[in-house]
């Protein structure tokens, strides 16, 4: 009977590559600015739709946006938040709204 053996183990130098820490996306806020011409109801509706923001919550944020000018409506990396902003501002004027959206860093 013939045995299995392991072959033998040699010994080298193996490069290895450091794992360098990954910096954190610099995240953005996606601001609601007061206007006098954009419905509440519009603004609600829009945290829901684009948001996904519940009821209450779409209506709180609402409220401090009218109480105190402008209201965060969540943060994401650059890219999301902007494409947020594009969509929401695109959806405002087609519903003849001049409602302004931002994004700026945390």
């Amino acid at each position: 009977m013939a045995s299995i053996s392991n072959p033998p183990r040699h010994e080298e130098d193996v490069d290895v590559d450091e794992l360098k820490e990954t910096a954190v996306p610099k995240r953005f806020k996606v601001l609601f600015h007061n206007d006098d011409y954009t419905t509440m109801e519009y603004v609600v509706d829009v945290l829901c739709r684009f948001f996904h923001k519940g009821e209450a919550e779409a209506i709180s944020i609402m409220l401090t946006v009218h109480k105190k000018g402008k209201a965060v409506a969540g943060l994401y990396p650059r890219d999301i938040a902007e494409t947020k902003v594009a969509e929401v501002i695109e959806d405002a004027r087609g519903h003849g709204h001049p409602l302004l959206v931002t994004a700026e860093p945390e």
